[in-house]
């Protein structure tokens, strides 16, 4: 068997050196290009000749099929390096007729939030999902679930778990390290989860952390960071040799505050991701595609901003034939006239045409028929379960940044009504509920959340990071109640609640994350639903997605889980009211 395989790939190579010579015809020929070098960092005209999904030279070639680019632009393919698809909201294959089109060919995953509730068969459904999505889908295995022990999650995975699946070819290493804390004061089940990890990539999460204990973090083997907010921490940690990802999610936006650090002597140590993007802003802003564009329009390099996109990103995954307009690389490939609009007009994958001018090619992609279990496991929801009592004057609120998901804790004066707290709508002071959705616990965990600026009614979701519990935010009891419930009776989503009755609600029946129905349909619920939430008083552009990260207690500086009020700066829990 080993012999006859050294036969084949001699049989290969030979065949590849044969059509690279010319001898042969190609499958396609794009004539007429200005092709983007991300290796030698210029621009060139030349053909480019496609062959079995390769490109196999520059120049002119016998074809069997040839277009003319007439001086366009070519491109390497966009590489998302850091994105949880979940956060789309819908199944790989829809995401994959969303982004395609933006020029997005490859993405690296960590199905983390699916993970966190169906565990390793949250993986697996990612992975076989994923098999005919015609985008390149690349797996970081989930390193924390759950993310914490502060919070409920509806699976845990070991280090034994995970090295399982280490030898699919399509997983790189292990995601996103956020359990700083286990790493640099040596738990030993984090320990363990990076020495199955060591051989591959492991990807950080480590906000704001510093010096001496960065340094510890990045020598146990950690080499990236998405959570960097200024170019002081980030500066820090590229000088410890972590790859810096420039984030542009639709909650935390980083790209303009980071932009700054880079120059020509360090770019290439800079990658772009989405990380969380909902489908309004795909499709209204654009993917991997509105990063490159913006830092061009903000003065970065058009060449190097297309490497931040493609080489950067496939070199620090080890992506070999990704990244690059070159032989032997995959024809993963995008063209378009401007270097500033970037408006994309075609892409290839793997030489195939599969869209045009913004739109997906017809029958490129087939949907994906598998099916994942129930998790909504919710003890019965009373009422009173949403009351609570004033144990106190004075409590800590949680208080919402825009833009960011990290936030700030205050201590405020309580409103009591009847020895019970009540929403404090002058001071925008709201009420904020956590339902434990995974083990029917009875668990609820209530606080006071600052900067949703809701005048009436309430929303509530399943969807809520790491663990996705139901988180409810709202103005009454007896709207929260409908919200949740209603959430509840849908098997997982999403819903607006005014006067006892459901303005309007999504469902999201995979893992109470994502939707069985088109990204069209999603996409118009969402509008439908902030628009209703705006109208119930709310000032964020996207308050569901906002409200998603008030239970990630990794995040700075107060969140809350089933578990109750976390400071997430000392990673304990604390209570709600102070007595001082």
């Amino acid at each position: 068997m080993g012999y006859m395989n050294i036969e084949n790939n001699l049989n290969d190579i030979k065949n590849t050196i044969e059509i690279s010579s010319g001898r042969h015809k190609v499958d396609l020929l794009l004539k007429n290009a200005k092709v983007i070098n991300t290796f030698s960092g210029d621009i060139h005209k030349t053909d480019v000749a496609v062959h079995k999904g390769k490109v196999v030279g520059f120049g002119i070639y016998p074809a069997k099929e040839i277009i003319d680019l007439k001086n366009a632009y070519l491109s390497p393919g966009f590489i998302d390096g850091h994105v949880h698809i979940e956060s789309s909201m819908v199944k790989i294959p829809e995401f994959a007729k969303i982004v395609l089109p933006h020029g997005t060919t490859a993405v690296v995953i960590d199905p983390h939030e699916i993970a966190n509730v169906l565990g390793m068969d949250g993986i697996k459904y990612m992975l076989a999902s994923s098999v005919n999505a015609v985008l390149g889908v690349y797996v970081m295995l989930p390193s924390c679930v759950p993310a914490t022990k502060l919070e409920t999650a509806g699976a845990e995975l070991s280090a034994h778990d995970l090295s399982l699946l280490l030898n699919d070819e399509r997983v790189l290493g292990l995601g996103e390290m956020m359990n700083y804390p286990g790493v640099i004061f040596q738990d030993r089940e984090v320990l363990e989860k990076i020495v199955i990890g060591k051989n591959k990539i492991i990807d950080g999460h480590a906000p704001l952390l510093k010096e001496k204990q960065l340094y510890a973090y990045v020598a146990a083997g950690i080499r990236s960071d998405h959570e960097c907010t200024s170019v002081e921490e980030a500066k820090e940690k590229l000088r410890a040799g972590m790859y810096i990802m420039i984030r542009e999610g639709t909650a935390a936006k980083n790209l303009k505050s980071l932009l700054p650090l880079v120059n020509s002597e360090n770019s290439r140590k800079f990658v772009f991701v989405t990380d969380d993007r909902h489908l309004e802003d795909i499709f209204t802003e654009g993917h991997v595609d509105y990063l490159v564009r913006t830092a061009i329009k903000l003065g970065v390099d058009p060449i190097r901003a297309v490497q931040m996109g493609t080489i950067n990103t496939a070199e620090y995954f080890g992506l070999k034939n990704l990244g690059a307009i070159a032989p032997g690389y995959g024809a993963d490939m995008i063209v378009f006239d401007d270097l500033k609009k970037l408006k994309i007009s075609r892409v290839f994958k793997a030489g195939r045409l599969v869209a045009r001018n913004g739109v997906i090619e017809p029958g490129v992609i087939s949907e994906y028929k598998g099916k994942a279990r129930g998790t909504i496991n919710v003890k019965w929801i009373e009422h009173e379960d949403f009351a609570l009592k004033a144990e106190g004057k004075r409590a800590r609120v949680i208080n919402v940044i825009p833009g960011q998901i990290v936030t700030k804790m205050t201590v405020e004066p309580v409103k009591q009504d009847g020895g019970f707290v009540s929403a404090d709508l002058k001071r925008d002071v709201l009420k904020i509920a956590v339902i434990e959705r995974h083990m029917a616990s009875g668990r609820i965990a209530k606080g006071l959340v600052k900067g949703f600026g809701l005048k009436k009614g309430a929303i509530a979701s399943s969807v809520s990071h790491d663990s996705h519990n139901i988180v409810v935010i709202g103005t009454h009891d007896g709207d929260m109640y409908t919200a949740a419930v209603h959430v509840v009776k849908m098997q997982g989503g999403i819903a607006v609640a005014l006067n006892g009755q459901v303005m309007e609600a999504l469902p999201l029946p995979v893992a109470g994350l994502m939707s069985d129905r088109s990204a069209d349909f999603v996409r118009e619920k969402l509008k439908r639903m902030i628009f209703d939430a705006k109208s119930l008083g709310s000032r964020l552009n996207d308050p569901f997605m906002a409200m998603s990260f008030l239970t990630l207690p990794p995040i700075p500086e107060i969140k809350i889980t089933d578990r109750g009020i976390i400071d997430a700066v000392k990673f304990k829990a604390v209570p709600l009211f102070v007595k001082k």
